[in-house]
């Protein structure tokens, strides 16, 4: 029945619905079928967590985007989530209205958490920075000032131009300091820079 309702809100949206699942096996088909490009995630299904299904997901469909709908804001699973491969987290208690600009984000490769999640994270995550990394660890990059202060923005979620806002630059600016950032990161796009924001503590 709330599969239903979600489909339901997002064909309303006009989104097209390609598939349905209830399982990790089961999801990982049907994206393997369909190769969607955002997939809505559960964090409980019948043989498996939500986790385990994301990676699954994109094992066999690397270039969807999974944000999360759960009704656990734990810690824990807030955590899988990014780690099996997330691109956002949202909670059900979200209006329809919300997980429409969720999706609509999370199609956008924007990072998307409900207020509160993306800090919790973070927190948790703030030991990872002060712990001196072992020495078969790979050496961390060197990031300027600015573009530590960029990326802690765009880990929570900012886009460009309120990036530029908040820091009084433009939209062009801020846009070549993420670019500089992958770069040395050596990182794809946003969402994997969110992801190693996230891991290395920064807020």
């Amino acid at each position: 029945m709330w599969r239903d309702g979600v489909s339901r809100d997002l064909a309303e949206a006009g989104f097209t619905v390609a598939a349905t699942a209830d399982g990790v096996g089961t999801a990982a088909r049907r994206a393997a079928a369909v190769q969607p490009d955002v997939v809505l995630m559960d964090m409980q299904l019948l043989d498996g967590t939500g986790a385990t299904a994301t990676a699954e997901v994109l094992r066999v469909s690397p270039h969807s985007r999974v944000l999360v709908l759960s009704a656990s804001a734990e810690r824990d699973d807030v955590l899988e989530a990014i780690k099996a491969g997330a691109t956002g987290y949202l909670v059900k208690s979200a209006s329809a209205a919300e997980l429409i600009d969720a999706v609509r984000a999370t199609a956008a490769g924007q990072p998307v958490f409900t207020p509160g999640l993306a800090g919790l994270v973070l927190g948790e995550y703030r030991r990872i920075a002060t712990t001196p990394p072992a020495a078969d660890e790979p050496h961390r990059p060197a990031l300027t000032d600015r573009e530590t202060e960029v990326l802690r923005m765009v880990a929570k979620g900012l886009s460009a131009k309120q990036i530029a806002g908040r820091l009084n630059l433009s939209h062009r600016t801020v846009e070549n300091h993420v670019q500089a950032t992958l770069r040395k990161l050596q990182l794809a796009n946003r969402v994997e820079l969110t992801r190693y924001a996230i891991e290395q503590g920064l807020e």
